[in-house]
């Protein structure tokens, strides 16, 4: 299992919100700096969403994230903001993501998913954040009323092999994480689940690891030193 340390962006800042608030941003510093002190810590890759992006649309972050990948050796994965071809192209082609991950889109233009995973393949990540059983879109302000597993599976029969489940009810609150969600994605779907949101202790590696998922994102509990990375790394092997 891969664990993926997450470093969000806002005005060029590193920071971690709670579920999803962005009045509620406790800045952590350069990102880039960040970026290393994981690498150097053992990461095998990195979690960067621009949360700017994600409820503006506008790529404000961009050259913040180049200096990212310059600083680190280690692949990136990236979302926020990301609602046509040519927004992928950028984040694909100019600037090196290793992988882009598609949020909003999924649900409002499925096609354009489609069409993503099919000129490049494995490259293409599915973000699902889900509250209260209901997918949410738009930096997780807009609740669609769609079930988060129907919409994975639709996402499957587009092309997509990989989704990142989020429990934005659980994000940033160190309460743990939804193994029973994860674990019924992972059953449901048959898809590599990559579980987010509300990660805490140590042993919620390993919980999540036994439901199934393939990947875990871990971002405050990293920040406030409740779970150490390459001790993380090792119970995820």
């Amino acid at each position: 299992m891969i664990l993926y340390p997450a470093i969000d962006l806002k005005n060029g800042v590193c920071v971690r919100l709670k579920m999803g608030d962005m009045d509620q941003a406790t800045e952590y510093g350069e990102p880039a700096e960040v970026a290393l002190k994981w690498q150097q810590m053992g990461a095998q890759y990195l979690h960067v969403v621009d949360l700017d992006a994600a409820f503006a649309g506008e790529f404000s972050n961009y050259d913040t994230v180049a200096k990212i990948l310059r600083t680190v050796s280690i692949p990136v994965q990236l979302g926020g903001g990301v609602r046509s071809i040519e927004d992928i192209d950028l984040r694909l082609g100019d600037l090196g993501i290793r992988r882009v991950i598609v949020g909003t889109a999924a649900i409002e233009n499925p096609e354009l998913v489609e069409e993503a995973a099919a000129k490049y393949s494995n490259r293409i990540v599915v973000g699902i954040d889900a509250k209260d059983g209901r997918v949410a879109t738009r930096g997780w302000a807009s609740d669609t009323g769609e079930d988060p597993v129907s919409l994975a599976n639709e996402m499957k029969k587009r092309g997509i092999a990989t989704i990142i489940y989020t429990d934005i009810a659980r994000d940033g609150m160190l309460t743990g994480p939804n193994v029973a969600a994860v674990k019924n994605m992972v059953k449901q779907t048959g898809m590599e689940i990559i579980a987010s949101g509300g990660m805490s202790i140590p042993d919620d590696v390993k919980a999540v690891k036994e439901a199934g998922a393939q990947g875990v994102i871990i971002g405050k509990a990293l920040y406030t030193g409740s779970i150490n990375l390459s001790e993380a790394i090792k119970m995820g092997a």
